[in-house]
C-alpha cells in the first residue's frame, strides 16, 4: 500500500467531525478526497462499485437508512450517485445527536431538487483540492503564510528552479502523478481532459453535450486563465470554432457544468473600500483547479511554455492562487482581486474573517519584483484605511530563489518556500 501523504485539509476534517454530525467532501475527481477520507472512516461505501450496483439500486428504492449502517465514522464516497442519502444522514444526525458519524465525498454537484433539505446544521461542506507545492513536497515551507499575515520575519531559499516550476505546472498537483517516474507522471492532467470530454460532462447530470464544443470552452478558457476575460469574449473565440452553433446559454451551460465538477473557478472582485472614484471591473477572475489542466487543454510542450513566458506568468499565477487557496483552508480567509477602468490591477486581496487583509502580486521572474512593488504601495494608498485599517502584509509571490521581507516592510516569498 502506497504511504499517505498527509494534506493540509486533514486537521480541518478532524476539527469539524468533532463538532458537527456530518462532513461532505467536495471537490474534483482525482485530488485525493477518497484517500483522505479514508483516513477518519472505520467504514465506507463505495458507490461507483459495478459489481454492487443492483444491490445499491434496491436499497435505494427500498430502505435507503440501511445504507447508514456500518462503523462510524462511515464514508460514503461519490454520494450524488445517491442523493438520498443526503436526507437519510440529515435524519440521522438530527435524531441522534452524535457528532463525527459520517463523512461525503462527491466530484460532481447533485442535479437540483434531488437533495429534499440543504442539511444545515448537521453537515458542513470542505472543499479539496490536487495539491500544493509544499503537500507534494516541492516546497520547503520554510515560509508560513500565517506568519506574513502576523507580520513575522521570514527568510527562505527555494529548493525550485525554473525547471522544475515548469515541470510542476505541467505535473499538476494530482497525488497519483507522484507514484509514476519518467515522463509519463506528465500524462495525468491529458487522461483527466479526456476523461472530462468523454463522461464527466454526460454523467454530472444526464445531459448529452458536445464534447467539441466543451474542448474549445476549455481552450478558451485556458488561453484567458488567471484574467477575467468576459463571457462574451469566451463566446466569439468558441464561435471562431462553431460558427453560430455556440449560444449564450449553450456557453452558460459548459461555463456551469465545469463549475458542478468543481474545475472551474473565480476570484471575484474585491469590495474594499477604496479612497479613488475610478470604476472598478466587476467581473471575476477565471481559473482552473490546476495549471496541468490549462496546458493539457491547449496541448503545449515544455519549449512551449519556456518560449512564451508572458502566457507562462498566467499559469504560474494560477499555480500560485490554486496553492493560496489550498492554504487559506486552514485560517478561515477569502481571496479577491483589484482592477479598475484603468487596467490598474493587483492580482490578489486576502481578508481573514477577524478582519486583516492584505494584497499579493504574482510574479513569476525576479526581474519583475520592483514593477509589483510599485504597485502594491499603490494599492495601498487607494484603500480607505480608516475603515479597513492598515494592510496586515504586503507581498509579491514570486518563482525566484529567495524569501525576505524588505525595509520597507513588503514580503518578497518564493513559491518554493511557502506553506499554510
Amino acid at each position: 500500500m502506497e504511504k499517505y501523504m498527509p494534506r493540509i485539509v486533514d486537521n480541518v476534517l478532524k476539527n469539524k467531525l468533532e463538532y458537527m454530525g456530518a462532513v461532505l467532501i467536495e471537490g474534483c475527481k482525482w485530488c485525493g478526497k477518497s484517500t483522505t477520507a479514508r483516513q477518519f472512516a472505520k467504514s465506507y461505501i463505495e458507490f461507483q462499485d459495478p459489481d454492487k450496483k443492483m444491490q445499491y439500486d434496491k436499497t435505494n428504492q427500498t430502505k435507503p437508512s440501511l445504507f447508514l449502517e456500518g462503523d462510524k465514522p462511515r464514508l460514503f464516497d461519490e454520494w450524488q450517485m445517491y442523493p438520498v442519502v443526503w436526507d437519510s444522514i440529515r435524519m440521522d444526525v438530527d435524531h441522534t445527536g452524535l457528532k463525527g458519524q459520517y463523512i461525503l465525498t462527491g466530484s460532481a454537484r447533485p442535479i437540483e431538487d434531488s437533495v429534499m433539505h440543504t442539511g444545515t446544521g448537521r453537515i458542513t461542506k470542505l472543499l479539496m483540492r490536487p495539491m500544493s507545492l509544499y503537500e507534494s513536497g516541492e516546497s520547503n515551507g520554510s515560509v508560513s503564510l500565517n506568519d506574513i499575515i502576523n507580520g513575522k520575519d521570514i527568510s527562505g531559499v527555494s529548493p525550485l528552479d525554473f525547471d522544475r516550476l515548469i515541470n510542476a505546472m505541467i505535473r499538476g498537483g494530482w497525488p497519483e502523478s507522484l507514484n509514476i517516474e519518467g515522463e509519463n507522471k506528465y500524462k495525468i492532467s491529458k487522461e483527466y481532459i479526456q476523461s472530462l470530454l468523454n463522461e464527466g460532462i454526460k454523467t454530472v447530470d444526464g445531459i448529452e453535450r458536445s464534447s467539441s464544443k466543451m474542448s474549445a470552452v476549455l481552450k478558451s478558457i485556458a488561453r484567458n486563465i488567471s484574467t477575467n476575460t468576459s463571457k462574451s469574449t469566451i463566446l466569439e473565440d468558441v464561435k471562431s470554432n462553431f460558427i453560430n452553433e455556440v449560444s449564450r446559454p449553450t456557453l452558460d451551460d459548459y461555463l456551469n457544468t465545469l463549475e458542478k465538477l468543481y474545475i472551474l473557478e473565480y476570484i471575484p472582485a474585491t469590495n474594499l473600500n477604496l479612497r479613488s472614484k475610478t470604476p472598478l471591473r466587476v467581473s471575476p477572475k477565471l481559473e482552473l483547479v490546476d495549471p496541468s489542466l490549462a496546458i493539457a487543454a491547449l496541448n503545449l510542450k515544455r519549449e512551449d511554455l519556456i518560449k512564451d513566458l508572458n502566457f507562462t506568468g498566467f499559469i504560474f499565477e494560477n499555480m500560485c492562487m490554486r496553492d493560496l487557496k489550498i492554504y487559506i483552508e486552514a485560517i478561515d480567509a477569502r481571496l479577491s482581486y483589484y482592477r479598475d477602468k484603468n487596467d490598474f490591477e493587483v492580482d490578489c486581496i486576502l481578508e481573514t474573517a477577524d478582519g486583516k487583509w492584505g494584497a499579493i502580486e504574482v510574479k513569476l521572474g525576479a526581474g519583475e519584483i520592483p514593477t509589483a512593488v510599485e504597485n502594491l504601495t499603490k494599492f495601498k494608498e487607494k484603500v480607505d484605511t480608516k475603515k479597513y485599517g492598515e494592510p496586515s502584509f504586503l507581498m509579491v509571490l514570486t518563482g525566484a530563489d529567495y524569501s525576505y521581507k524588505r525595509d520597507d516592510g513588503i514580503y518578497v516569498v518564493s513559491i518554493g518556500n511557502l506553506k499554510n
